[in-house]
C-alpha cells in the first residue's frame, strides 16, 4: 500500500479495473507459463470437465496482480499531486488463501477489486505494520472467479526505535557482546 500505516483505512474498496480475457492470450499466457491442454486447445477441452476453454489461474491471479500494482503506484502519484509524501510499502510476507471459484473463459470481462480488511503493528519487524487484505475478482454475471487473502508490510510514518533497542542493535557490532546477546534471544 502507498499510504502510511497510520493512514490505511479498513474496509475502503480499491477498484483495480476490468480486464477481458480472449481466447488468443489465454492460448499465449498457457503457452508460456501454464501448458495444460484445457488453457491450450478449445476442441480438445470441450471434452474436459470444464467443458471447453479457460484460462490458467495463474493468468487470472498475474492480471489481478498487475492491476494491483499499477494502482498503487497511481494513488502513489494522486498523493504526491497532493503535496503529500506518499507511504512505504514492504514485501508480502505470504497469501493465506487463494480460491478459484469460476472458471474464466474467452469472452469474460473480469473486474477486480481490493480490501484492506484488517492491519496490525509487526511483532518481529520495528517500524512496520502488516496489512490483510482481500483481492476479489468477478466475472460479467457477477460470479467470484478468483478471491485470495494477502498479507502485505506498510511503514509507520512516525515510528522512533526506542532506546534499547538501538542500543541492542548496536552492542551486536561487538564480538563479545554481539554473541553474549545472540545466546540470549
Amino acid at each position: 500500500m502507498t499510504r502510511w500505516f497510520e493512514d490505511i483505512v479498513i474496509d475502503e474498496v480499491f477498484s483495480l479495473g476490468n480486464h477481458t480475457f480472449t481466447a488468443d492470450e489465454i492460448v499465449a499466457f498457457a503457452t508460456l507459463y501454464d501448458p495444460q491442454y484445457f488453457h491450450l486447445d478449445a476442441e480438445a477441452a470441450k471434452h474436459s470437465h470444464f467443458g471447453g476453454l479457460v484460462a490458467s489461474g495463474w493468468h487470472t491471479i498475474s492480471v489481478g496482480h498487475r492491476m494491483m500494482v499499477d494502482t498503487l503506484f497511481a494513488e502513489e502519484e494522486r498523493l504526491r499531486a497532493m503535496g503529500l509524501k506518499p507511504g512505504i510499502s514492504g514485501p508480502s510476507p505470504g497469501v493465506n488463501t487463494m480460491d478459484f471459484k469460476v472458471p474464466v473463459r474467452p469472452g469474460d470481462t473480469v473486474s477486480y477489486e481490493l480490501v484492506v480488511t484488517h492491519k496490525r503493528r509487526s511483532n518481529s519487524i520495528p517500524g512496520w505494520g502488516l496489512l490483510f487484505n482481500r483481492l476479489t475478482a468477478l466475472n460479467q454475471r457477477g460470479e467470484v472467479v478468483y478471491h485470495a487473502e494477502l498479507v502485505g508490510f506498510s511503514k509507520l510514518r512516525d515510528y522512533t526505535m526506542p532506546l534499547g533497542l538501538k542500543l541492542m542493535l548496536a552492542l551486536r557490532n561487538f564480538p563479545v557482546l554481539g554473541a553474549l546477546l545472540k545466546r540470549r534471544s
